[in-house]
């Protein structure tokens, strides 16, 4: 059975393509958002924010964040689909834009993965993702540049298969960046690191 998803609009710049949402998913509307959603076709099970970008929407599900805060609303908004259950999430319009919530958003990546759930980041060209100790395998037919860096300390046990540039039980360091810049030609590969938490890009799907 598949697993469901937690996906999440965030108010980072638009994106032509949104979620593909399946029964079971959870949708949620991190502030601005909610104005994506609006564009893609979908609406929202619920709607997180201080809405410092957009008006409080009528909405019959508001969660309300206070302005001063320790959180930012996307990362408001996973915590909510982590307490309803969900331990895959996709975020969308957490890419480009103002760079500081660009670079939250993939530590937002990163603590998914050292606590044992997946998180992605879409855009309209790429994906990103993180994992601890484990195996990633590309999306079937991925074409293009892919990179590869440790995230939170060394990485350690890094294998890059199926890739240009292959690497073999290599030690990836978050202060020099090698695995960036690889290629993939749309043969099976697969990334896996034995100790440490990787952050991988590859071309959106």
């Amino acid at each position: 059975m598949e697993q469901r998803i937690c996906h999440i609009a965030g108010a980072g710049p638009f994106i032509k393509r949104g979620p593909q949402v399946a029964p079971g998913d959870l949708v949620i509307a991190a502030d601005g958002g909610y104005a994506h959603l609006l564009r893609w076709g979908l609406s929202a099970d619920v709607v997180v924010g201080d809405f410092d970008s957009m008006e409080q929407p009528a909405h019959p599900a508001i969660v309300r964040l206070p302005r001063e805060k320790d959180e930012t609303d996307m990362a408001a908004a996973v915590r909510l689909g982590r307490e309803k259950g969900y331990g895959l999430f996709r975020l969308y319009g957490g890419l480009g834009g103002m760079l500081d919530h660009t670079l939250a958003n993939l530590q937002l990546l990163v603590g998914m993965a050292m606590a044992g759930e997946r998180g992605y980041l879409w855009d309209d060209q790429v994906v990103v993702t993180a994992f601890k100790n484990d195996c990633f395998e590309l999306p079937a037919g991925t074409k293009g540049r892919v990179s590869v860096f440790a995230a939170g300390g060394e990485a350690r046990g890094v294998f890059l298969r199926g890739l240009k540039y292959p690497l073999a039980d290599a030690i990836l360091s978050p202060g020099f960046p090698l695995g960036v810049s690889n290629e993939a030609d749309g043969r099976k590969a697969g990334i896996e690191v034995r100790t440490g938490t990787l952050l991988v890009v590859y071309p959106r799907p």
